[in-house]
Formats: C-alpha cells, sequence, structure tokens
C-alpha cells in the first residue's frame, strides 16, 4: 500500500511548534529561522486542508485538529527516535533501560562505571522517571520497578527489599533522646503509597503516643525527602536503600535503631523476548550480581 505522508521537515516544524507553542522558540529548536517554521507550518496546513494553529497578536493555541495531529507527531518521531537509536552502530548496542530517579541515584549510578567497563560496546540509556515505561510498546528494553511484585506478562527478577527508619542530619540527633521527642520536629514523609506504613506505623511500632504522624512536609521524590533531610528540615521516615550513601558519610545519622519493613520491593522486569538480547541480558547478570553484594 502506498504510504502517502507529509514533508517531514514540515512534521518537524509543526512538532516544535506545538511543543512550544512558539514559532520563534521551535526555529531556536531546529536552528532555522521563525519565518521559516511558519513557513513549513503552513505549506502542512495547506497539505492537509485544515488550519492546525489559532494565531493570536502574541501567542499560538491549537486547533482542535491540531491538537490530534501535534498528538500524532510525537508519537511518531518518539517511536522513530527509540527505533533508530536500537540501530546497531559499527559493532555498537544500544540499551534502553527504565528507573526511578530515586533509584538510579542512589544505587544504579555509583555501580555504573564497573558496567560500562565490563561492557564498553554498550551503549546505555537511562529513562529516569516515575511512570512506568510501556515494555511491550518498545518505550524501554526492560526496566528496574518498585512496587508489590506484579508484572503481568513480563519477565521479572526479584531484586531486593528495604527497611524503613528515620533519619536526620546529626545536629538534630541530639534532640531526640527518645521517640516521643519527635513531637517537636517536623516530619518529612515519603509518599511512595503503599510502601510501607509511614510514621503512623513506626510511631505505632515503638509504641509512642501523643505523637501526631499527620503534619509535617510530603515528597513525591524521594531524592528531594533525603536532600531536605540533609539540610536539618526535619526528620525523615527514609527507605534503606536510598540513604546507603548519606549515612556512611554521616551527613544523616538513624536516631532510633527501629525499623519497619518495606511491602514493596526492587525488581528487573524485560519482555521474554529482550531477554534473548546480548545486550540484555549482560545488563540482567550485571544487575542481580550487584544485587547480591552485602
Amino acid at each position: 500500500m502506498e504510504r502517502r505522508l507529509p514533508s517531514l521537515n514540515a512534521v518537524l516544524a509543526f512538532e516544535a511548534a506545538a511543543r512550544h507553542l512558539s514559532f520563534t522558540r521551535a526555529g531556536r529548536e531546529l536552528h532555522v529561522t521563525q519565518s521559516a517554521v511558519s513557513h513549513q507550518v503552513r505549506a502542512l496546513e495547506e497539505e492537509l486542508g485544515l488550519p492546525l494553529f489559532v494565531r493570536l497578536p502574541r501567542a499560538l493555541r491549537l486547533t482542535p485538529a491540531g491538537a490530534r495531529a501535534f498528538a500524532a507527531s510525537r508519537d511518531a518521531l518518539d517511536r522513530l527516535a527509540r527505533g533508530l537509536r536500537r540501530l546497531p552502530r559499527r559493532g555498537r548496542r544500544s540499551l534502553a533501560v527504565s528507573v526511578l530517579p530515586s533509584f538510579a541515584a542512589a544505587w544504579l549510578l555509583p555501580r555504573l562505571p564497573r558496567f560500562r567497563a565490563a561492557h564498553p560496546a554498550i551503549d546505555l540509556h537511562l529513562h529516569t522517571t516515575q511512570d512506568l515505561a510501556d515494555l511491550h510498546a518498545g518505550e524501554a528494553d526492560l526496566a528496574i520497578r518498585y512496587g508489590p511484585g506484579r508484572h503481568p506478562g513480563l519477565r521479572s527478577d526479584r531484586l531486593f527489599a528495604e527497611e524503613a527508619f528515620p533519619v536526620c542530619a546529626p545536629r538534630l540527633a541530639g534532640l531526640l533522646a527518645s521517640p516521643t521527642d519527635l513531637r517537636d520536629q517536623v516530619l518529612l514523609h515519603d509518599e511512595v503509597r503503599g510502601a510501607h506504613g509511614g510514621w503512623a506505623q513506626w510511631l505505632a511500632a515503638a509504641g509512642v503516643r501523643g505523637v501526631d504522624a499527620r503534619p509535617g512536609i510530603r515528597f513525591g521524590d524521594a531524592r528531594l525527602l533525603v536532600q531536605a533531610a540533609v539540610a536539618g528540615q526535619g526528620v525523615a521516615l527514609a527507605r534503606s536503600l536510598l540513604v546507603e550513601g548519606e549515612l556512611e558519610s554521616r551527613r544523616l545519622v538513624r536516631p532510633f535503631s527501629l525499623a519497619i519493613p518495606s511491602r514493596y520491593h526492587y525488581a528487573l522486569v524485560m519482555p521474554a523476548a529482550a531477554s534473548r538480547r546480548p545486550e540484555v541480558r549482560a545488563f540482567r547478570e550485571f544487575v542481580l550480581a550487584e544485587a547480591r553484594e552485602p
């Protein structure tokens, strides 16, 4: 079947303009003039027979047809980029890994030099995101996920679980003779839902009454939680894996020894077909070996 497509340059210009809602900013990104972008978009509109933008005096707004065209062009360009990135280049192989930003910073990045030294011909692309990559759609080759362990349709290797315990900057630790002293401190909360019971469960396990577990600061990104604790902004109930480095460097300390187990664990997941690729096997073996290290 004949594939009739508009000019790729016109699609690129339109997608950039729709993303920025500006011909000027799109031109800067594409290294062409504002008028060149405007000309390409106008040519695409004429070819489609539809207006894609409402042109206001100092702004652009997508028309309903433009919004649909933007979604389609963005998806197509993303898929094209992923497909081309996977092409072998003179004996090199590309590997895309989806991983939580907090896990990447605390655990994976410090270990990557060993992987690079062992596999210099593998070009690694880390997709650090809170969102679940659609591995079946090719958004990544494999992923390291944190959750209750349900990965339908994917090959899964359990890596490790965690525990949660209070941590704080050393200067705050002297103010915490017992858990009841937490009532005078700002509590920092990790908002990963379901990972553990949070401050309420820890206080109950410690047998503490009279400390309200609800107030404080809540963080959707565990990296920010750790940074806030290091800065002395309060006492964090932190997940063990994410504060290993700070505890070793004494930027954080544990004022109390009690820990509560996490309900979640980390797992390495991938489609079964991907697991047969040599670069995927190499990364899987590396991660499993690192996870077994004490």
